[in-house]
């Protein structure tokens, strides 16, 4: 694999003294556990993030038993998504303290997989963040719509600072990644850290997926956690068909911390507690 851009170390979570929070988010495309599923965990775990955005969890027979598993063993929670948000779904450390969760279902185009968002709002401290996990069509056209609909939802999460990401099926060039970027801070464009490439691990030729954030949030670093410690070439390559990307996110502190309703789980998982084409 390709080496590290930088050497630096990616900033451990922590909450600042003025409420504001640094925290971890990890992208991954998982490919439904149909791989080494203790070689994810062990590359999730060492990743030590806040929060998972998952793509292609698992969405057949006791799904949500499958990511409750996988959650368990890479000291996370489940907190939205599954087979209800067909296929996006995000993790979450108990730093977390949950607010709401929704999964989306997108219009679906006869002929075409369904496709859907996984979301939360959650907060670290006094930092209130919103969160998308994403899996675009391979279809030009709808991957298009799709990206409008992701920034029409994003907006509608209604929280000061927000992150989303996934498996765009799209290289930095496609007009779908383009829109995104002008909207969205491309992480990996405004702080590169680690590797560029996210597919595939046995040939890391393409970036087609990323993470984003909106004005406000400052990336520390982002890509993928090649020589991270404790993540293996070995078990990046066993874990699934992608790669994961890792950023480390300064969020400020909301200055209105609303007090957090009870956190409201949709039927796709139980509630967390507070505390250019590529491939499909």
């Amino acid at each position: 694999m390709p080496t590290s851009p930088s050497a630096s170390p990616l900033p451990a979570p922590r909450t600042e003294t003025d409420g504001s929070a640094v925290i971890r988010v990890l992208s991954y495309n998982i490919r439904s556990m149909r791989d080494d599923t203790d070689a994810l965990a062990r590359v999730i775990t060492a990743c030590a993030p806040d929060l998972v955005l998952i793509q292609e969890a698992p969405r057949f027979f006791r799904w949500r038993k499958k990511l409750a598993r996988l959650a368990a063993a890479s000291g996370q929670v489940v907190l939205s998504g599954g087979a209800t948000a067909s296929g996006p779904a995000l993790l979450c450390s108990l730093r977390a303290t949950v607010e709401r969760t929704e999964d989306v279902l997108l219009p679906l185009t006869p002929g075409l997989h369904r496709r859907g968002f996984a979301t939360a709002v959650v907060r670290f401290g006094r930092a209130r963040v919103g969160v998308l996990s994403c899996h675009l069509s391979l279809q030009k056209d709808e991957r298009h719509e799709q990206g409008r609909l992701l920034l029409d939802h994003l907006s509608a999460l209604d929280t000061p600072y927000a992150v989303a990401g996934g498996d765009l099926n799209e290289r930095p060039g496609g007009r779908t990644f383009k829109r995104l970027s002008t909207e969205l801070q491309d992480g990996w464009a405004v702080a590169p850290w680690g590797g560029e490439y996210t597919s595939t691990p046995g040939d890391p030729h393409q970036r087609i997926d990323a993470l984003f954030a909106t004005e406000g949030v400052r990336f520390l670093g982002c890509g993928v956690p090649l020589d991270h410690p404790g993540v293996t070439e070995a078990d990046l390559r066993a874990a699934t068909d992608h790669l994961p990307v890792l950023a480390a996110l300064r969020v400020p502190a909301t200055q209105a911390t609303l007090a957090a309703p009870a956190a409201q789980a949709t039927s796709a998982a139980p509630a967390a507690p507070g505390a250019q084409d590529g491939s499909g």
